[in-house]
Formats: structure tokens, sequence, C-alpha cells
């Protein structure tokens, strides 16, 4: 066999900035975070700029200030915020002519200003230009804030499947404004927080506890303590991509994705109706509850981790969960998603289950059975929120 063979190590680095008025002239983060001078475009969440009257103008105006390093290079571009950005191609293809026209090339920036889906859609653009114009992520949800901004991924749906075109593109730099947060709606800020629980859950006991003593405040919007989550959580996914020794999924196991499968599946089935972060607490609930029933999962956690879950305000349980389970080829059947998950991951199955608050393990078979006997606890929950205090199992 004649071959030659060779490898080689690539280093990446990249900050995560913590701060507020990114956009005020007195703030000059934006400017010093990039090698300026350089072109710089903007893609901006409708619907950040609706219920924050004045951004796309506060821009224009802080490019303006520091024209000395950033060119402006095309008119700012305003997208659909949510699923919606991700499920049409029109708004793909909006940014990528945006880039084009701008005439960027891979020295230059797109900034993507919004919500997760958006800069999901942005990153996707910017890392297929030119085979990768750089990127500056402004995340302004709570979700996005400590969970997909400071990842490596971005994805857009295709075929009724979540992310299902996508890329792995280390960003240049991403920035945290907190002020951006005062405007959520109270789902988004919800749902936000469900991933610091899956975050907890899979990688940080004392952080659980942490979530569990000030579920309250979270809930009631405390801004002071959801900064503190945001950081937290930050640390540890860059923590995970850093150490995990599988920044770019190349194997089959994602612990970073524990609830995901259900939830990704939940949110077509629900046509996003869901949003992406009140799927993901209907998933941590759903495996935590096949943990216990399965016997990996002592009953005292699995109750506080459903427990935690409605105190911050999250639903247990959502219709579609149930719908033709049993009908396992019916494409609306909710255990499709283990299959479709499966597809995602590459090779076998990987189901990430916890022992313990804290102590995640991987399996690669979920028994169809034990699943739905835990689909149907979770809507018992649903039902009667008071049942979480009654005894429902006793496992032999």
């Amino acid at each position: 066999m004649d071959a030659i063979e060779q490898e080689f190590r690539v280093s990446f680095r990249y900050p995560v900035h913590f701060t507020t008025g990114v956009f005020s002239p007195s703030n000059p983060l934006l400017k010093t975070a990039i090698q300026s001078p350089a072109k710089i475009l903007f893609i901006v969440d409708g619907g950040l700029s609706a219920a924050n009257r004045g951004l796309v103008d506060a821009i224009e105006s802080y490019c303006q200030h520091y024209r000395d390093a950033l060119d402006l290079a095309g008119p700012i571009l305003v997208v659909p915020g949510g699923e919606q950005v991700k499920n049409e191609p029109q708004h793909l293809e909006d940014v990528q002519r945006a880039i084009h026209d701008a005439g960027l090339c891979r020295h230059s920036y797109v900034v993507g200003v919004g919500g997760g889906a958006v800069l999901d859609v942005v990153g996707y653009a910017a890392a297929t230009a030119h085979r990768g114009i750089r990127l500056v992520r402004v995340p302004t949800t709570v979700l996005a804030q400590h969970d997909s901004a400071v990842g490596v991924k971005n994805g857009i749906n295709a075929f009724g499947k979540k992310n299902y075109f996508g890329t792995f593109a280390v960003p240049f730099t991403v920035i945290n404004d907190f002020d951006f947060l005062a405007t959520l709606s109270d789902r988004d800020w919800r749902g936000g927080i469900s991933e610091a629980v899956k975050v907890a859950l899979i990688k940080d006991a004392p952080f659980f506890d942490f979530l569990e003593q000030h579920a309250a405040r979270l809930a009631n919007r405390d801004r002071r303590v959801v900064e503190q989550v945001i950081r937290r959580c930050a640390a540890l996914h860059l923590s995970h991509i850093a150490t995990g020794g599988d920044p770019f999924e190349q194997g089959s196991s994602r612990p970073l994705d524990f609830g995901h499968w259900s939830a990704h599946k939940l949110e077509q089935l629900t046509q996003y109706r869901l949003g992406h972060g009140e799927a993901v607490a209907i998933g941590i609930a759903l495996d935590s509850t096949y943990s216990y029933l399965a016997g990996f999962l002592p009953e005292v956690d699995w109750r506080r981790i459903t427990s935690l879950l409605e105190a911050l305000g999250l639903s247990l349980y959502a219709p579609e969960l149930s719908h033709r389970l049993d009908a396992l080829d019916d494409p609306t059947c909710m255990l499709r998603g283990l299959e479709e998950f499966r597809e995602h991951l590459g090779g076998r199955l990987t189901i990430m289950l916890l022992r313990s608050i804290g102590e995640p393990f991987d399996v690669h078979e979920i028994q169809e059975a034990r699943m739905i006997e835990s689909i149907g606890v979770l809507r018992d929950l649903g039902r009667d929120s008071r049942a979480v205090s009654q005894p429902l199992f006793h496992l032999g």
C-alpha cells in the first residue's frame, strides 16, 4: 500500500466577554475586540430590533464614532428571529447576499446580534462564504448567552429536521451584553434557564444546588442571579469544548445534548410552538424520568429535578409527547426522534442518562416500553403537579 500520511494540529482561541451597553460610544469593547481597521457587516434579529427601538441607529452611530476602525460595509440587515429564520431558506440567502454585496473577505467581520436561531443562520453563512469569514456573536437571550453562542456550531433546519445543515466554526469573539435581557419575554427568560439545569445535571452538582436555592429569584427575573448563572454556564460550556476531547463531535457521544433527542423532535411536532429551551426542559424531565424508572437515578434526585423545573415555571409535558406511540413507523411518533438523533450523531445511538445529579453516563439502547411509561408519568404530573409530592412507584 503506497500512501503518505500526515498529522497536524490547529489551536483555537476566542474570548467570551461580559458587558453592558455594547453599542454605546462610551464602550469601546467591540472596537477593541476585532483586528481593525476592517470591513464589518451587521445582521440583527427582527424581534430584538422591535423590542429595542433605535438599535439599528445605535449600531450605525457606533460605527460612525469609531469609523477609523470600523468600516460599515453595507446596510444593517434585519431578519426574523426564532426558528422561522432557520426554517425558511430565503433568510439564509438574504444573509449570504448581504455578505456578497458588502464585498467582505476572510479578514472582514460578520456580526450577528440576536437570539440563538439568528446567530445559527449568520454563523452558517459566515462559515461558508470564502470558506470562513470572521464571526462576532452578540447573543441577546439567556439561552444564547450561556449556551449556543459560546459553542462552535452553526446550523439551519431542512427536510423537517433540526440543524440538518451546519458547520463547526469557531467564532472570532463573543460579546454578552446583559442589558438586552431586559426586553425578553417571560417564556424566553425561563426557557433559557432550562439549559442551565442541563449543564448542572451533567457537569456540576453544586451548581444544581445553587439553581435550587435561587429558583424563585430566577423565575422572577432577578438580573444579578441570572448574570451569575450565565457566567457559570458559559465557563462550563467552554471547559467542555476545550477538555472534552471531541470539540467537533467526531464521536457519537454529545454530553451537552442531554435531553435533546426528544427536544428536537418535540419542536418539530409542535411546529415550533414550543421554544427550544421549553422543549429542552421537557426533554430533561423525560430522560431523568427514564433514568429513575430504569433504576439508575435515585427517586430523591428525580424529584429534585422535576421540582426545580416546575419552580422555574417550565412545563414537564406537552401532548405531542404521547402522539402515535402505538405506531413507531409514523413520522409523528415521538420515539422516531431516537433514530433521527442517531442519524444526526452518526453511527451508534448514544443517549446520556443520569446515575445521580452531576453523574451522567451513556447508554446505546433505549427500551421503548419504558420510555413510553416515562412519557405517561410526565403526562400524569402535567395533569396535577401535586402528584410530585405523592409516592408514584415502587421499584422492585
